[in-house]
C-alpha cells in the first residue's frame, strides 16, 4: 500500500518576497490547469459535470473561491519550501 512521504519542510521559513511569489505561482498553476481543461474540451458550468465537461473553476484565479485558491497556494508553497529545503536559493534578478 502506498504511503505518501513528502520531504519535511516544516522548518523552512519564507521571506515576504517568497510568500508573494507563492501567490504568483498559485495563479500560474491555475492558468496552466485551466488551459489544459479548455484544450480537453471543458467549459464553464455552474457545477462540475464530468460527462458534460463543465466546471465552475474555469474562471480567472481572482474569481475562484478561497477553498479552490488554497489548493493552488498549497502546491506553490510546498514547491518553494522544497526548493529551499534542497539547498537552492531563489533570487529575483
Amino acid at each position: 500500500m502506498y504511503k505518501p512521504n513528502p520531504i519535511n519542510t516544516d522548518h523552512i521559513e519564507l521571506s515576504t518576497d517568497l510568500l508573494d511569489l507563492t501567490e504568483e505561482i498559485a495563479k500560474q498553476v491555475h492558468e496552466i490547469w485551466a488551459l489544459g481543461r479548455v484544450n480537453e474540451g471543458w467549459s464553464y458550468g455552474e457545477k462540475r459535470d464530468d460527462k458534460l465537461k463543465t466546471t465552475p473553476c474555469l474562471v480567472p484565479y481572482e474569481e475562484l473561491p478561497d477553498s479552490e485558491k488554497s489548493y493552488d497556494r498549497s502546491t506553490a508553497l510546498g514547491t518553494i519550501k522544497l526548493i529551499k529545503a534542497l539547498g537552492y536559493r531563489i533570487e529575483k534578478e
